[in-house]
This record gives C-alpha cells, sequence and structure tokens, in this order.
C-alpha cells in the first residue's frame, strides 16, 4: 500500500530528515537578506554586480511571464467559444469527426465570400472559426491511431466536492448554481458537500436544509457529510475533503459505480465554473490514454467580489490570476485551489494528507509521488470564478488578505514532504529529483525575497558602502542602471493592464462608471502591494523554519454585500 511521509513524523530518523528540509526555504531566505546587508558593507562593488544580475534575471522572467500568460488568455478566451459537449458526443468516432471538421472549416471557408469586407468584425469572427474548426480537425486526427482508448462520454460521473465550514449559504449557493447551469447533463453529476461538525449545528442544518431544498432533483444526487476531526487529524480542508471522500467510496460501492469512471472536483465552496468546463474536462479525461495519470486545472480568476472589494486586494488577485495563466502553459504546473482528478487515482494514494494545511498542492505531489514522477497537470483553459478577499471594514479586509496570502504561502510545508518522497524512490530519475526540488525551492524563494531586493536593496551598497565605495564609476552609475532596468521592467505591467480591464466581469449596477477609474488606477499601488504581498511569504517559511507551525487551517471569511 502506497504511504506519502507524515509531516509530523515521531520517528527519531524520520524527523531529522523532515527537519533538514524545513529548514532549507527559510534558511534560503534569511541568507539572503543578511549576506546582501554584510556584502553591501564590507565588499560593495560585489553586492552591486549582484543586485544587477539579479535585476537583469528578473526582467527576463517577466518578460517570460507575461508573454506566456497573454498566450494563455487568448487560449482561454477561444476555450469559451467551443461547444465541449458536441465534442465529448462525436469524438468516439475520431476519422468521421475529422472529416465533418474539415468540412466545416471548407463550408465557412467558402461563406467568407459572401461577407463583404467592410463588415470587419464578422469577417473576424469567421476566420476564427475557421482557424479553430481546422486546428481542432488535426488534432482529432491524432487520436485517430488511439481510437480504441477514447472513453464514452456517458459513463462519466463528475462528483463536485464543497467544503464548507461556516461559509452561509448564499456563498455556496452561486457555486452549485454554476453546477446546474453547466453544459454537462446534471444526471451524471453529484454533489457532495462536505460539512464539519464543530459548526454551529443549527446553522449548519439551516444552511444544507437550505440548499438540498433548492436544488431538489436537479442533480443525479446531491450528498452531504459531517466531519469530525479525529485523533491525528488537524482542522484542515484536507481532513474534511479525505472523510468525505472515504464516504463517497461506499455510495459508489453500493451502487456499483467504477471508480475509474468517476471525476472528482474538490472545489472551494464559492467555486463558480464557467458553463463549459465539465464538457472540457470530460473531454479532456476520455481522450488522454494515461487520464489516471493526470490532474485537471481550470483557471483561478478572482471574480466573484472583484467590484467589491479593495484596491489592494484587487491587485494581489489580479496578479494571482496571471501567475494561474503562465503556470497553465508550462509541465510543472501544479494544482491549486479548486481542481479535478481521477477518483481511482485518489483511492490509490489515499486522498489527501490529514495532517497539513495545503491541502491543493499535497494531492499533486502525493500523486506524483505514486506514479514515480509520471504525473502532469493537464490545464482546462476555462475559467473558475473565486471569491477575492472581502470583510465589513477596509482594514480587516487587508488582515484577511494578509492571512489568505500567508496560508498560500505555506504550501512550502510539501517541500520537505515530498522531498522525503521521491529522493529513495530509485524510479524517479535524478535530473527529474533536481528539477522538482528547484522548481518547488524557487518559486517560495523569489516570492519571499524578489519585492525586497529590487525596492530595497538596490541601495545598500550606497548607504553602507562607504566613501571609498561612493566615490566610485560604479557607485555613481549604479542608481541609473538599476532605475532603467526597473522601467524596462515595467512593461510587462502596460500588458496586463489592458487585459486585466478587458478581463473584468460585468460591472454591478449598483457602482457608476467611475469605479473603472479606481481600476486602472489600482496599479499606482504596485510596489506597496509587491512588498506586502512578499511578507507572508517570510512569515511562513519563518514558521516552519523555527517550528511554529500552523496548528489548524484558516478558513477565509466570505461575505457579500
Amino acid at each position: 500500500m502506497f504511504q506519502f511521509p507524515n509531516p509530523k513524523t515521531q520517528d527519531p530518523k524520520e524527523r531529522r530528515q523532515q527537519r533538514f528540509f524545513e529548514i532549507i526555504p527559510g534558511t534560503m531566505t534569511w541568507t539572503t537578506f543578511i549576506s546582501m546587508i554584510l556584502v553591501s558593507m564590507f565588499f560593495p562593488a560585489v553586492g552591486s554586480i549582484a543586485i544587477l544580475v539579479f535585476d537583469i534575471y528578473f526582467i527576463l522572467k517577466i518578460v517570460f511571464i507575461t508573454y506566456y500568460s497573454v498566450k494563455a488568455h487568448f487560449k482561454m478566451d477561444d476555450n469559451k467559444k467551443v461547444n465541449w459537449w458536441d465534442r465529448c458526443e462525436q469524438i468516439i468516432h475520431p476519422e468521421k469527426y475529422a472529416s465533418e471538421l474539415e468540412s466545416r472549416a471548407d463550408a465557412l471557408q467558402a461563406s467568407l465570400k459572401e461577407v463583404p469586407f467592410k463588415e470587419f468584425k464578422h469577417r473576424r469572427a469567421v476566420k476564427a472559426e475557421i482557424k479553430r474548426e481546422k486546428e481542432f480537425s488535426s488534432s482529432v486526427k491524432k487520436l485517430i491511431p488511439i481510437k480504441d482508448q477514447i472513453w464514452d462520454w456517458r459513463n462519466i460521473v463528475h462528483v463536485v466536492l464543497l467544503p464548507t465550514a461556516t461559509e452561509p449559504a448564499e456563498v455556496i449557493e452561486p457555486a452549485i448554481r454554476s453546477l446546474a447551469e453547466s453544459n454537462f447533463p446534471k444526471s451524471q453529476m453529484i454533489v457532495l458537500l462536505a460539512t464539519e461538525e464543530r459548526e454551529n449545528a443549527e446553522r449548519r442544518l439551516a444552511k444544507v436544509e437550505y440548499l438540498q431544498n433548492r436544488f431538489k432533483g436537479v442533480f443525479r444526487d446531491f450528498l452531504v457529510t459531517t466531519h469530525e476531526v479525529a485523533d491525528g487529524e488537524m482542522k484542515c480542508k484536507a481532513s474534511n475533503a479525505t472523510y468525505a471522500a472515504k464516504k463517497l467510496m461506499a455510495y459508489l460501492d453500493e451502487h456499483k459505480i467504477d471508480y475509474k469512471n468517476v471525476i472528482f472536483s474538490n472545489f472551494d465552496c464559492d467555486s463558480v465554473v464557467h458553463p463549459e468546463y465539465f464538457a472540457a474536462l470530460t473531454y479532456a479525461y476520455i481522450t488522454n490514454p494515461k487520464r489516471l495519470q493526470r490532474a485537471y486545472q481550470p483557471i483561478p480568476m478572482y471574480f466573484n467580489t472583484l467590484w467589491d472589494t479593495n484596491a489592494v486586494v484587487r491587485m494581489i488577485v489580479t496578479g494571482s490570476s496571471f501567475w494561474h495563466l503562465y503556470q497553465s502553459t508550462r509541465r510543472e504546473m501544479v494544482t491549486f485551489s479548486s481542481h479535478s482528478e481521477p477518483f481511482d487515482t485518489l483511492v490509490k494514494v489515499g486522498f489527501w494528507s490529514v495532517n497539513i494545511i495545503s491541502e491543493d498542492s499535497n494531492i499533486y505531489w502525493k500523486c506524483l509521488s505514486y506514479f514515480d514522477g509520471d504525473y502532469e497537470v493537464q490545464p482546462i483553459h476555462l475559467p473558475i470564478s473565486l471569491d477575492a478577499v472581502l470583510a465589513d471594514t477596509y482594514w480587516k479586509t487587508i488582515k484577511n488578505q494578509y492571512k489568505q496570502n500567508r496560508r498560500w504561502a505555506y504550501g512550502v510545508e510539501n517541500f520537505p514532504v515530498t522531498m522525503r518522497s521521491i529522493w529513495p524512490n530509485k524510479n524517479i530519475k535524478l535530473r527529474m529529483k533536481l528539477r522538482i526540488a528547484f522548481e518547488m525551492l524557487e518559486g517560495h524563494y523569489t516570492w519571499a525575497t524578489t519585492a525586497f531586493v529590487l525596492a530595497l536593496m538596490g541601495w545598500l551598497p550606497l548607504v553602507l558602502g562607504g566613501e571609498s565605495f561612493n566615490s566610485s564609476v560604479l557607485a555613481h552609475n549604479l542608481p541609473m542602471i538599476t532605475q532603467t532596468l526597473m522601467q524596462v521592467s515595467l512593461l510587462g505591467m502596460f500588458v496586463s493592464i489592458p487585459l486585466s480591464m478587458l478581463s473584468l466581469p460585468p460591472k454591478p449596477k449598483k457602482y457608476r462608471w467611475t469605479r473603472y477609474l479606481n481600476m486602472l488606477f489600482q496599479y499606482i499601488l504596485f510596489p506597496i502591494v509587491a512588498i506586502f504581498s512578499a511578507i507572508p511569504a517570510i512569515d511562513s517559511q519563518t514558521r516552519i523554519l523555527t517550528k511554529n507551525y500552523f496548528g489548524e487551517f484558516w478558513v477565509t471569511e466570505k461575505i457579500r454585500k
């Protein structure tokens, strides 16, 4: 039976291994800060060169991220226009389907001759559709040699887990409504509402009763579980999800449903899916021969309360959305927030670790370890809308955003257990082990250090270097070079601003048009927000470094205006 390392192990040898890997991220971060001060004081020329190299690296990274996030943005927009259910229905006969797609493209090409040149918008739409049909026809042709491995979409059952601790029904209802409005048969969808026993019983039962009555008869089933924290578990989303998944096993066994036919979506309870998501997810699953070795990830977009929250939060969640767009173009993508997995795979790996905070990435690393590194996230380029942090007051909203960022950054806790799992595994190549270690460390390291190095430490050699250094040519040119490099880095923002403005959800009627100006001018806060976003990463790494671990999952307060 597969065993993933226990982060709370009491075995002396395993505990030493755990602590060795735990101290690495925080040590790297604090060593950077301390060494930059010392080097700037005693070797200011070396410190200046190091800062310039870091600046150049940052600029190259910005260019890289910007290019691929823009590419993913347009791909997501394109996927919104596809009837994915039609693709599910047709793909069972790929030869016939490819021929039909080519015929459609030819028909559209012929119809284009009838469209006057002055109707630019119409012609552009037709050309885009022709391109889409031709590209998809090519991808369908690639499936012909493996047509026997394409599954029938009618056998697929979707189970959507919505874990809830204190969230009111008004937060959860839009998420379930989006499932009901999806372009996929609801007779093949099961809602699994996972409540917590520690929630006030009267409020919990009233919430459950309301939601069950509101969606009675809409889905194949509407299941409810109530999790009680057991010995050895933390009060966290992972333990709730694992409890609910184990209850689902009994349900599936009773109804004789094959685990391999079940796609399990672990969503946040405020997750509002795009209408085409489950059809697109089904298509990805039934056409991939390695379907059981894939996780499936929509693109998180924080649209639900974006218009209601403040500028600092909007900046943070907009940056997060662009980061996830960029990640969706990489093989190294890791599951985040709301995602989907084959239930059969979840059973084999033993579900989520019940004593860990960051369950979304934890399940990815468990599956990757189980499959000896042959496991990937397959992005579904469709948005899933989540709540941006919003509280009763401005400053409470800022405080809650800090706590949420700190919980996200606490995902670095997966580094020790993942290293303990993959390094002894002889079936995983050394090159892959090194790549995984680098990816995990580099992401958390740059999150914690980049803003401070760029904003503050570039001036340290001038402040601490003394008269001898300040009279040198390098010291004279350092501010000008640093400023120029930072201005170049702003090019990424000039690309992301118009894209983020175009991506905004419809403005609520309660707000005037001037609200758009707030959305535009919020980017003035970028330097402050960048530093604010780095502090939670330092906080999380320092907690693990000093054994000041979190004892339970902090639940983000969710309200509606």
